[in-house]
């Protein structure tokens, strides 16, 4: 199994002001003048992770990667304001430009699989191709089986903690009531719901799932990740409507594309996967045995790494 690549420091990170109200962190790792690579973060709001550089071989690729407005060390962190999939995908233009950089590849997972196919059906003749992982398409069953139409049949137990903060009136749309809870003014509130939401996404984001615990400091970071979750699912990622990233497909399958999913992934299940497998009859789709959803499960990282490696002899 291919491992990770060894730790490395971004050789460049810089600020952009992408409007009055937001800026970007944004941050380059491996060769200057390797092959350029944008990534794209989960959750939304989950933020940048030095594991994100590894997936990639530092002598060959430039990898490019940003936290999204209101994650990470973007500012202000957790605001929802002027913060949709579109101003996203203008962001990544942005740092486009200001890179000089012509074309580059895509590369996202979960929410980042969302927000890269946004991003190459928007600007398809900037991207030489694709790297999807944990696929994710911002349709209503989506969201519905996270919260509300299956995973908890998986995790009963899970979920049982899950509505434990809420009454019993707002059990009927577990979701809207997780977002008014996280916009909450009373800040215990808001702490609360994002501890209870985050813990049980984690539940079941690998094949064996992991102990859950988070540093006071790291708190704020939690709770902004909820708060644009929330945002993004109740407003449908502010796409048109429930097929439009499969319907515009047609956009981006002259484009080659490397689908890698965890066969047991209870975050997003492999049906997503195997849609737009089905829509893009030229990707070539991965199902990974006896994985989960997470980036670092064993198996994913060696068809992660298996995918950048094949990349690199497209020159």
């Amino acid at each position: 199994m291919p491992d990770l690549f060894p730790p490395i420091e971004p050789f460049d990170s810089f600020r952009l002001r992408v409007s009055d109200l937001h800026e970007l962190h944004v941050e380059q790792s491996g060769n200057p003048d390797g092959v350029p690579v944008i990534f794209f973060h989960g959750g939304p709001g989950a933020g940048l992770s030095p594991l994100h550089r590894r997936f990639f071989d530092p002598a060959a690729y430039r990898v490019i990667l940003f936290d999204q407005r209101g994650s990470g060390r973007s500012t202000p962190l957790g605001e929802l304001r002027e913060n949709t999939t579109w101003d996203l995908v203008a962001d990544a233009e942005r740092i486009r430009e200001r890179l000089g950089i012509e074309k580059w590849l895509v590369f996202g997972g979960s929410w980042g699989s969302t927000l890269g196919l946004a991003y190459a059906e928007t600007h398809p003749e900037r991207c030489t191709g694709l790297i999807l992982r944990g696929i994710f398409l911002s349709r209503r069953s989506e969201v519905l089986w996270t919260f509300g139409g299956g995973a908890q049949r998986v995790f009963p137990d899970g979920w049982a903690d899950f509505l434990a903060p809420l009454d019993e009136s707002e059990r009927c749309d577990v979701l809207a009531a997780y977002h008014r809870r996280l916009n909450a003014e009373d800040p215990a509130v808001r702490r609360q719901a994002a501890l209870a939401w985050n813990r049980w996404e984690e539940l079941g984001s690998y094949l064996v799932a992991h102990s859950y615990s988070v540093a006071e400091e790291d708190v704020p970071a939690e709770i902004a990740l909820a708060r644009i979750e929330a945002h993004y699912f109740v407003n449908g990622a502010f796409l048109s409507d429930d097929e439009q990233l499969l319907r515009d497909v047609e956009k981006v399958k002259h484009l080659p594309c490397v689908i890698v999913q965890g066969r047991y992934d209870m975050v997003c299940p492999a049906v997503s996967a195997w849609d737009l497998h089905r829509a893009w009859p030229g990707s070539r789709l991965a199902i990974v045995p006896a994985s989960g959803h997470s980036a670092d499960e064993p198996g994913i990282v060696s068809a992660l790494v298996d995918a950048t490696e094949e990349w690199k002899k497209r020159g």
